[in-house]
Parts: structure tokens; C-alpha cells; sequence
């Protein structure tokens, strides 16, 4: 982890070829700087780029235009292997779809992105277990995912996104599924990660999720078009 911003934007664009005529242009030069510690909400409606920035800071997409620098990586000037060694020490994805594979055990699926970066199974096992109680649900460590309720399998998610101690947690919607209650627990989740140092980039389409984050950035048609002050984790 680095001692400087985790997350430094400078002029990215971002364009997709559809089969149509002229490329769909979902990021159109966006700038953003985020600091270590941080909890920022992303906010603006469907289509603006939201996703597609997420998308980008994790290395997933490859923007034709800008910079990108997340935890000191500077994610564009490598290759396809190291992103993706990054993606798995230096940045946790939250989604709304959580994805846990009903094969296995709680404890299992959140061990998985250790295992899969080479830990081995004792520590993967104790992370597992470590992450699951922090976020609330270390009882359910040996049951199957099939009997959670939705906010316990998106804590389920977020154990998972944690266990490899990522310098930067993204999240993409991951309350849009869930209902009220849900929804403040995740929300109150993310505070008290962020309270303990966690930082936050948190992809959200409801204004109480977004207030809860200490700043509030609008993104529309592709640019970032304001910035305001959230309530923060409090």
C-alpha cells in the first residue's frame, strides 16, 4: 500500500464498438483523485460510465486514452499478466450479483481469491474465517451459501473482496438488490470498514447509500460533472 493517493484518474476515455457506426463513448475524459482512506460514492444515472470507470480501475478495461494509477500501479504501462496479479493483491470487487458458488462452504468461497493467488489452505482457511467475522457472519463459515439471507450472502461478498487485503475496495451497486435492511447493513459495513482505513469506491444509484460516503462525485454522459460533501461513515 502506498502513501499517496490510491487512486489517481487523468484524462481517460473509454469508448465501446457495438456493431454500430460510431463507438458507444462511455467514459469521455474523466479526472479523479482519490486518497488513501477515502470513501467516495459514485453516483449519476444509468449509461454515464459509472460502471465502466469501476470496470477500468480494476484493469478489467483498457481505456484508449489517460492514466491510471491505483495503489502506485500504474496500471496501463503493464502487461495483461500484471494487471491481473493486481487485480488480485491490490484491489477487492463487490458487485451486486454476489456469485457465491452453492458448492462450497461460506468459508470456502471467501478463501478462494487467496487460494487462487497462492496462499496456502491454512492461511487461506484462517483469512476465510478472519474476514467472515469482521463483516458479521463468522457463524455461517461452514454452511452453504443456499440458506443466507441476501444481506448475509453480499457480506458473504464483501469477506470474500477483503481476504487478500486489498489497498482499494470497489463496489459496484452492491445494495441494489437488497432490501431497506439490508441495504443499512451493507451501508453501515462499509463505514466501519472505512473507519478502520479501508478505502472506498462505491458505485451507488440510491442517495442514502451515497450520503453515507464522506464525498459524493456525479458522473454524466461519460464525464465527472460535480463533486459535494457526503455526510461521511460518522
Amino acid at each position: 500500500m502506498t502513501s499517496g493517493p490510491a487512486i489517481e484518474v487523468d484524462g481517460v476515455r473509454k469508448s465501446f464498438d457495438l456493431d454500430q457506426e460510431v463507438p458507444v463513448r462511455a467514459i469521455r475524459g474523466v479526472d479523479l483523485t482519490i486518497e488513501t482512506g477515502e470513501f467516495v460514492a459514485l453516483t449519476g444515472p444509468s449509461g454515464c460510465g459509472k460502471s465502466t470507470l469501476i470496470h477500468v480501475l480494476a484493469g478489467m478495461e483498457v481505456p484508449e486514452d489517460g492514466r491510471v494509477r491505483v495503489d502506485g500501479n500504474d496500471l496501463f504501462s503493464s502487461s495483461a499478466d500484471d494487471r491481473a496479479r493486481f487485480r488480485r493483491h491490490s484491489v477487492g470487487l463487490v458487485f451486486q450479483e454476489v456469485h457465491l458458488l452453492d458448492g462450497m462452504t461460506v468459508a470456502a468461497n471467501v478463501g478462494l481469491p487467496a487460494l487462487v493467488a497462492g496462499a496456502d489452505r491454512a492461511t487461506v482457511d484462517r483469512r476465510a474465517r478472519d474476514m467472515l467475522a469482521l463483516v458479521g457472519v463468522g457463524s455461517h463459515a461452514d454452511r452453504s451459501p443456499t440458506g443466507l439471507s441476501g444481506g448475509e450472502r453480499q457480506r458473504v461478498a464483501v469477506a470474500r473482496a477483503l481476504v487478500n487485503e486489498p489497498a482499494v475496495l470497489l463496489a459496484d451497486e452492491p445494495t441494489g438488490s437488497l432490501d431497506s435492511a439490508g441495504r443499512d447493513e451493507i451501508v453501515e459495513l462499509f463505514c466501519r470498514l472505512n473507519r478502520m482505513g479501508q478505502t472506498l469506491l462505491l458505485v451507488t444509484h440510491d442517495p442514502t447509500v451515497a450520503a453515507a460516503a464522506e464525498r459524493v462525485v456525479r458522473m454524466v454522459d461519460g464525464r465527472v460533472q460535480t463533486t459535494a460533501l457526503g455526510s461521511g461513515p460518522g
